[in-house]
């Protein structure tokens, strides 16, 4: 995602315009680990609200509000969620 959406509105068009199919809201609550685990679809997201870990590998990538993320399907990733939880913009693109 090139530019920052300021509403899900222009989120959800900049992603149907990049090719992603399905756009939601996820609310993640405080203090959530997923362990690792992948997805059947690409994803382009935008943190709203709180901040998270997404570790990759041996990478781990600090995200908080404002910041977008892109990962492709089948990565092995897993998740954990600050003290606050954290609202993120997602689009998918599935197979």
């Amino acid at each position: 995602m090139k530019q920052q959406p300021q509403t899900f509105e222009d989120f959800t068009a900049i992603a149907i315009d990049e090719g992603f199919d399905e756009v939601l809201v996820r609310e993640w609550t405080p203090a959530l680990v997923i362990d690792t685990h992948t997805h059947p679809f690409d994803v382009s997201a935008w943190v709203v609200r709180g901040e998270f870990k997404l570790t990759v590998g041996d990478k781990e990538i600090k995200l908080k509000a404002g910041d977008p993320f892109r990962l492709a399907r089948d990565i092995p990733h897993a998740e954990h969620y600050g003290p606050e939880g954290a609202t993120v913009w997602v689009a998918r693109a599935n197979p």
